[in-house]
């Protein structure tokens, strides 16, 4: 039997199925893997930012020896270069790297709460 034969023998939505499934395979989407981190883990990563990051930018994230880290000094940067700035650091600058800590999930996760104003510790 040829393949177009074999073809036919598929139905089409079994046909769309897998190919849904083939592309969610090899083309996750940025959405999944950059999802909200589980509610513990948020409330590890806002005491991290509160005490950590606050050592440098202060611990209302208003500057310090690091930049302040609130909407207004944050919206006109690129998130993508945020992230990378944490996860990275800044080579020659006080920016250690953060990579042995977080995911790029939740690094994305900080700039998103930073940029629309980081919320208090409970």
């Amino acid at each position: 039997m040829k393949f177009s034969a074999r073809l036919r023998l598929v139905s089409r939505p079994a046909l769309s199925w897998l190919t849904a499934c083939a592309i969610g395979t090899f083309c996750p989407c940025a959405d999944a893997a950059e999802a909200a981190p589980a509610a513990a883990r948020r409330a590890e990563l806002i005491a991290l930012v509160r005490q950590d990051c606050g050592s440098c930018h202060g611990l209302t994230l208003n500057g310090g020896l690091g930049p302040a880290l609130l909407p207004r000094t944050l919206n006109d940067k690129p998130a993508d270069s945020l992230k990378a700035v944490i996860l990275y650091g800044r080579p020659g600058t006080a920016m250690p790297p953060w990579q042995r800590f977080l995911s790029a999930a939740e690094a994305a996760w900080i700039v998103a709460q930073l940029q629309k104003g980081f919320p208090l510790e409970k």
